[in-house]
């Protein structure tokens, strides 16, 4: 398995685990109680999950590329895009104090958020962009 397939693997479980299962799935209480703020309605915490599944699609698409010795450059530019503009915006909210209302386990995983976005930024950049898998066509 390339290092690329590997970063695709790392993003795919992570956003699906982290990030997915929690925002469509999880009762609005059990959000409530690990620390997200309360709202009247969590009908946009769920569309984002969705909307990171539906990036979970792509990096599949990029991941079955990948595991074929292609590199698929979509894929790899949407998350250099998504988990290099997630970083900055955690960073800066982070930094800031945004989240110093919100409960610790969100906190920690915006922070580990943080570190896990800059690293896949690093590692699509690095084995995607600057990669030496041929590009599909």
């Amino acid at each position: 398995m390339s290092h690329l397939s590997k970063v695709l693997v790392f993003k795919i479980v992570a956003t699906i685990v982290v990030w997915c299962i929690p925002l469509v799935l999880f009762p609005a209480s059990v959000l409530t109680l690990v620390g997200f703020p309360e709202q009247s309605s969590y009908m946009f915490v769920r569309m984002l999950g969705w909307a990171y599944l539906a990036l979970c699609v792509g990096y599949y698409f990029g991941l079955r590329a990948s595991l074929e010795g292609r590199r698929m450059m979509g894929p790899i530019w949407m998350g250099l895009v998504s988990n290099g503009g997630a970083c900055v915006y955690l960073l800066y909210y982070g930094a800031t104090g945004a989240w110093a209302q919100w409960g610790g386990f969100v906190q920690f995983i915006g922070w580990g958020s943080v570190v896990a976005t800059a690293l896949i930024t690093a590692g699509l950049f690095r084995f995607g962009v600057q990669g030496d898998e041929p590009v599909a066509s």
